[in-house]
Formats: C-alpha cells, structure tokens, sequence
C-alpha cells in the first residue's frame, strides 16, 4: 500500500549515536503522512504526548481542509466537519468537556465517512453502537448542530439530514413534601460508621444543602454546586443582601439551558446567610471547598431514604410541580425556572388547580343548566299545549 494512502501516523524513530557511541539525537516519535513528516518532540516513553500531538495535526489538517471551499457533500469529510464545529462552537457551551466527548464518539464512527454517507440507515446503526437509544440521540444532536454550523459557514451548499431516535417519554417522577423532608433528614443524619460503630462524622450533609437550593429554586445540579456565596470568577453568585440568586456567571453566554436570576424564598435566604455566617464561600461545600457535582452522594441518599428512582433532576421536576399545584402564574413560574411557558404547561400544566378549568366547571354546572333549561321549554310550551287544547273543544 502507498504511503499516502495510510493516512497520517505515528513513527518512533530511533536514536542517533555518534563514531564514539555517545547520543546525538534521542529517539523521538515522528507524524507521517505521505511525504510530510514532522517532529511531536515526544520521547520513546511519551507515547501519550505523541498522540496527543497527532490528533492536534489531524484536527489542524481537518480545518485546513474545511477552509478550502468544498461545497459538495461527496467531498467533504465528516471529520472536517466535527473539527470545524470543535474548534469554532463547543468550547463556548457550558460543558465543552461533555461536548469533546461526544466528538470523540462520533469520530470514531463517522470519521471515515464523507457528509454525503449520512443518511437514517447510517444513524440507526449509530444509535445500535451505543448504550442506549438516549446516549445515541445526544450524541447525533451535536452530529446536527456540527452539520449545520458548517453548511451556515459556506463550506456546503446542501441540506444534509441526521435522522435522530425517538425522543424518550419523560419520566413525571416528583417529591412529596412528605418525600421530601425524608430525602433531606437521610443527608443531614447521615453518620459514617468506621469497626461497625457510627462515628460524629456527617459526611453527607452538603447533598443536604444541595437539596434545599435545588427544591426551592428549581436550579440544575450543575449550577446549584458552582453557586459561590460572594461574587467570585466564573461563577454564578448569590447575593445574600439582596436575596437574588445570579444562576449564570458573568460573561457566559446564555444557552437553551436558560439561567435567568432569581429571587430567593425567604426560608432559603435564611439557611443561605446562616452557611455564609459559618464561613461557608460556596452554597455546596465538601470540606471547605466547593463540588463539581454531587450526583454519586445524591443517589446513595435517595437509595437510603428508599427512592432508586430518584436522581438530582427529579428536584428540579419537583419544584415545578410545587409551582403547579399552588396556583402560580404560568408565565412566572416558566421565567422562575429557566424555560418556556409552553415547556412549563406541556410536562407540568396540569398540577395547576385551573388546569383545563373550563371543560371542568361546565360538567359542574351540567345539572343547574339542564334545570333551567327544562323549566324554560316548560314555560315555552305550555301556552301552546293550551291553544291546542282550546281549539279541540
């Protein structure tokens, strides 16, 4: 096989000895392709570093490649695609981790594929190499994103579709108030037990916390952790003075994930004000410093507290639920919680009390409407029942 045709590679070349034996040049892994060759400045042992180095050239030879105008599908690489949409969008999302991640995951399956191979045939036999028809539509989400970004960049003049799974049905999974305070007393009681005794350690009484901003703001776990007490980098902040909880950091963009501000219940100001007096910096804190997340300890206390279906989401359900059932307006509650009014009422709308209130209140009345109506065509009818019994005589 010509070189050219093997595509851009690793290569250790060995180390370079003098008449004397001594090392002149170590040995140092080379990218090759074709004839091109460059140094990773990688050692033997930095095999690593050597990759790392080579998926930076593919990625910059991608984006080169994307630049050069191609407009038909046939000759536009998939890759090129996923490399312009890493290096332009994903790194301002709120996770660009995640969205990396999920690069990788297409690459590794439509990396060999031109844009004109996509078609549903290709996407279901995506959906059958994940886990799960839900991990699979993620990730052909950032597949579409990638494809339109590109084609709104000028680099393709044509519609190319990714056929994405069903939707899954959404779980209408939420708290009691009776569920709740269970789930908060299992966090705040919490003790370790070290040789089969407990011990004075409550390790558990952030999720505790965790719990009472999330249920009372309706906040995602990640922005309820990266909550600081105290206007701080890079965070969203609670002013404490003001009672208003500024779920999204000073310039990050919004996304469809919306973190408007919020005021604070006044319960919530008061546990809040208590932390910041106890020296807490963060709403979250694991001994004394903030968490990125808390999902594995959330669930062991909800496993503990005897719900295995309840996740950090679930909080989030719940206090829209809450909203629902006492009556709040629709349109606040949705601004309250970061979403649309229409998202509000299609998954929560009908906890509200005047939840299709009019259809209700007309069976109500049903038995008073049918009284006065029969009374009505009683009185219509008898000065002609009267007429025709005159006229018979």
């Amino acid at each position: 096989m010509p070189a050219a045709a093997k595509g851009p590679r690793l290569w250790l070349r060995g180390g370079r000895r003098d008449k004397r034996g001594r090392i002149t040049h170590r040995a140092v892994w080379l990218i090759l392709d074709g004839s091109h060759q460059e140094s990773t400045e990688c050692g033997r042992d930095d095999r690593g570093g050597a990759e790392r180095q080579l998926e930076a050239y593919l990625n910059r030879k991608h984006l080169a490649q994307a630049k050069t105008g191609a407009r038909d599908p046939d000759q536009i690489p998939v890759a090129d695609v996923l490399a312009l949409y890493g290096l332009d969008v994903a790194p301002t999302h709120s996770r660009p981790r995640e969205t990396a991640q999920r690069i990788d995951r297409l690459l590794a399956f439509f990396g060999d594929k031109m844009l004109s191979d996509i078609d549903g045939d290709l996407c279901r036999a995506f959906v059958r190499s994940r886990t799960t028809p839900t991990a699979a539509r993620d990730d052909l989400t950032v597949l579409r994103a990638a494809i339109n970004h590109h084609r709104e960049e000028g680099r393709c003049d044509k519609i190319v579709s990714v056929v994405l799974p069903e939707k899954p049905i959404g779980r209408d999974r939420w708290l009691t108030r009776a569920e709740a305070a269970r789930l908060l007393l299992a966090a705040w009681r919490f003790r370790e037990t070290q040789k089969g005794k407990p011990t004075d350690r409550r390790s558990r009484r952030h999720v505790a916390r965790f719990i009472l901003v999330a249920l009372y703001t309706g906040t995602r776990a990640g922005a309820v952790c990266a909550a600081a007490l105290e206007p701080t980098e890079g965070k969203g902040w609670i002013d404490l003075d003001k009672g208003i909880f500024y779920r999204r950091p000073r310039g990050v963009r919004e996304t469809k994930k919306r973190r408007p501000p919020v005021p604070l219940p006044r319960r919530l100001l008061a546990h809040l004000r208590r932390w910041k007096r106890a020296g807490q910096v963060f709403a979250v804190e694991w001994n004394g410093s903030p968490v990125k997340d808390c999902d594995k300890a959330f669930r062991n206390v909800a496993r503990e507290a005897g719900f295995d279906d309840v996740s950090p989401h679930v909080l989030r359900h719940t206090a829209a639920t809450w909203l629902m059932q006492l009556g709040t307006d629709k349109w606040e509650a949705a601004e309250y919680l970061g979403m649309t009014a229409k998202q509000l009422d299609d998954t929560y709308g009908h906890h509200h009390p005047d939840h299709l209130k009019g259809p209700r209140n007309a069976f109500d009345r049903a038995p008073m409407v049918r009284q006065r109506n029969a009374v009505t065509e009683r009185e219509r009818t008898h000065p002609n029942v009267t007429k025709i019994a005159g006229y018979s005589n």
